[in-house]
């Protein structure tokens, strides 16, 4: 690691999303991980899909091993400055629609959907056995 912190603010580090250049917030941390982009085993789309943000979650879901995480310690480039990191969004559930106690009109639909098709068959049946020449 450098001898000296880096103190890096959260706008800076999530201009470094791309291909060509691009760094990640993990456990405070900001790593360039440009040069590991081709050899990331899931491939770069997983490295820039964790840009912008802190991906600290994302990193420890997968499980990296030991060694992914000694291979970290060439790549650290500063600290983050935790005051300039937004707050984290909670998950607000949809608002759900209101309860509909008279489900007559659905109940009637869906029997005539079944219904309908079956009387047509009915009367094709009985149309075909009158019309039949013998």
């Amino acid at each position: 690691m450098a001898s000296e912190k880096k103190v890096l603010g959260f706008e800076e580090v999530s201009k470094h999303n791309k291909t060509k250049d691009c760094w990640l917030i993990i456990t405070g941390k900001v790593y360039d991980v440009t040069p590991f982009m081709d050899d990331h085993p899931g491939g770069d789309e997983v490295l820039l899909s964790s840009t912008g943000k802190d991906a600290t979650n994302d990193f420890e879901d997968v499980g990296h091993s030991d060694t992914a995480r000694d291979m970290m310690e060439k790549y650290y480039i500063g600290e983050i400055d935790s005051s300039s990191v937004p707050a984290t969004r909670t998950y607000v559930a949809p608002a759900q629609p209101a309860y509909n106690q008279d489900k007559t009109p659905e109940f009637i639909i869906k029997i005539l959907q079944f219904l309908v098709p079956i009387l047509i068959l009915g009367l094709a049946l009985v149309v075909r056995q009158y019309t039949k020449k013998e």
